[in-house]
Order: structure tokens, then sequence, then C-alpha cells
């Protein structure tokens, strides 16, 4: 297996993709036990979905890891976790820590004793208690069939999304917008419960408000645990739909070699 180098020490100790992958599995198998013993459901999203499928396990130079649940269940997750995580871990969230980046996804789960930079600055780290490697959580909710209403609500949030940015590059932290921000995505949910549709919510403005990523709620539930490296982890019920949906047709098909690259880290410390 090709050996991903991250970060090379004075030493010459180096650390690689996979020194992360290892960190990151015990993370998602602490995260697992929690989402067991409080009954809540969640899978595993984007790369880290492909890379169940395909790879049975992480993407060989994919340097992060990405979870979803219902915001119901994130709501019950937001309330357990200050006493089910255990020693070692924390949690960061707007909730929590009115500093943090609402464009971003809605959690970071960090492993304490660990630093990561990422490399997109416009994502940065705002909260100070701590910068260590983490897993995102993201929210999923109810998306309205009808297209029209559903374009108007994500256009709202998107032009949100770059006053924000442009704000806390400028050093400032624009809780009126922020709050703004997240109250119109979780109002617009709460207005299309019961639909059959559901997607990640419109805090997540990273995809076209034309196309954005939408999929039948019957396509995720119930989730299917799946091989996963030495364990096993929650993917959508239809996970192979869904990847056509979320990666693409081909998304069995390797990308060409010069895009076989980590693409998140760019400083670690484990």
């Amino acid at each position: 297996m090709k050996e991903y180098i991250l970060k090379t020490m004075d030493d010459g100790h180096v650390i690689t993709v996979r020194d992360v992958q290892m960190v990151l599995l015990e993370m998602l198998k602490m995260i697992d036990k929690i989402s067991k013993d409080y009954d809540i459901p969640y899978y595993l999203v984007g790369g880290s979905a492909l890379g169940a499928i395909r790879h049975k396990g992480f993407i060989p130079w994919d340097d992060d890891a990405d979870i979803a649940m219902m915001r119901e269940d994130y709501e019950k997750f937001l309330k357990i976790l200050p006493v089910a995580l255990p020693e070692g871990y924390m949690f960061q969230c707007f909730d929590t820590h009115q500093e943090y980046t609402v464009t971003i996804p809605a959690m970071k789960i960090r492993k304490k004793h660990t630093y990561v930079k990422e490399a997109n600055t416009l994502l940065a780290n705002k909260c100070q208690d701590g910068d260590g490697l983490f897993i995102d959580v993201f929210i999923i909710d109810y998306v309205s069939e009808r297209k029209v209403v559903d374009l108007i609500h994500r256009i709202g949030n998107d032009a949100l999304m770059p006053l924000i940015t442009l704000c806390e590059n400028l050093h400032m932290n624009p809780l009126g917008l922020k709050k703004l921000f997240v109250n119109h995505a979780k109002r617009y949910g709460e207005k299309a419960k019961g639909s059959p549709l559901i997607g990640y919510d419109l805090t997540w403005t990273f995809y076209s408000p034309f196309k954005p990523i939408v999929y039948p709620k019957s396509m995720i539930y119930p989730t299917r645990y799946v091989p996963f490296e030495d364990t096993m982890l929650p993917v959508p019920n239809k996970a192979e739909e869904y990847l056509k949906i979320e990666i693409g047709e081909t998304y069995m098909q390797y990308p060409a070699e010069k895009d076989q690259q980590p693409k998140h880290i760019i400083d670690i410390k484990l």
C-alpha cells in the first residue's frame, strides 16, 4: 500500500495518512458505541461512505471522516455528549461555542492532545479550546418536495454565507448573522417535516442551490452495518444508490492518480 506522508518531523519520524486514519477509526468506534448506548442513529457520509463500500474501510488517501444524522437525532446527541463522551475527547458546535464557524459541518468531535491545521483557511477553527483531530458531524433534515420553495430557502442561506465568512476573516464574530443562518435552516426543516425527501441542512452551502444533494429518506433508513477496517459501521440502507447521488454514477472508479492525494490537513500532531 502506498504511504501518504503528511508531515516529516525534525528527527525523521513521519506522520502518514494511515496514522491519522487509525486515530479516526478509534474515534468512529467510540461514536458508534455512544450511538448504540443511547439509540441515536447515524451513518457515514461522503468519502467515508465511499470508503466503506469501495474499500471496506478508509479511502487510502483520505485524511478525514464524516458522519451524519437527522436533526432530531443530532439534538439528542448534543444533549447526551457532555456525559457520554469519554475522557480525552471534546466537541465543538454553535450551541456550545458562539465563536464556532457555522458554515462548516454542525459539529466537530475532537481528540484532545492532538493538533490539526486544515488546508482551507475559510473554514479555519475559531474555537480557542481545542484544535485536535476531529470527526465532522453533519445535520440531515427534511427537504420540501416543491423545488421552487426549496430553491428560495437555499438561496436565502447561500446569500448569508459569504457575509458571515467576510466578517470572520475580518476578525469579527457576526452573531446576529450566524443565528439567522442557523435558525433559518432549522425552520425550513421544521416546515418540510413529513416530506419523503431529506438532505444536508441549509447551513451546508457548498453545493449549488440549483442542484442540491437530496434523496428519499427511505434510501437512508434504516441504516445498515458494513465492514469498515476491523469493525462494522453504518451506511445508508441503499448505499450504492446514495453514492450515485452524492459522488456520481462512476463512484466505484478510482480518480486519476494525480488526484489520489490527501487534501484536508496541512499540519498535524498525534
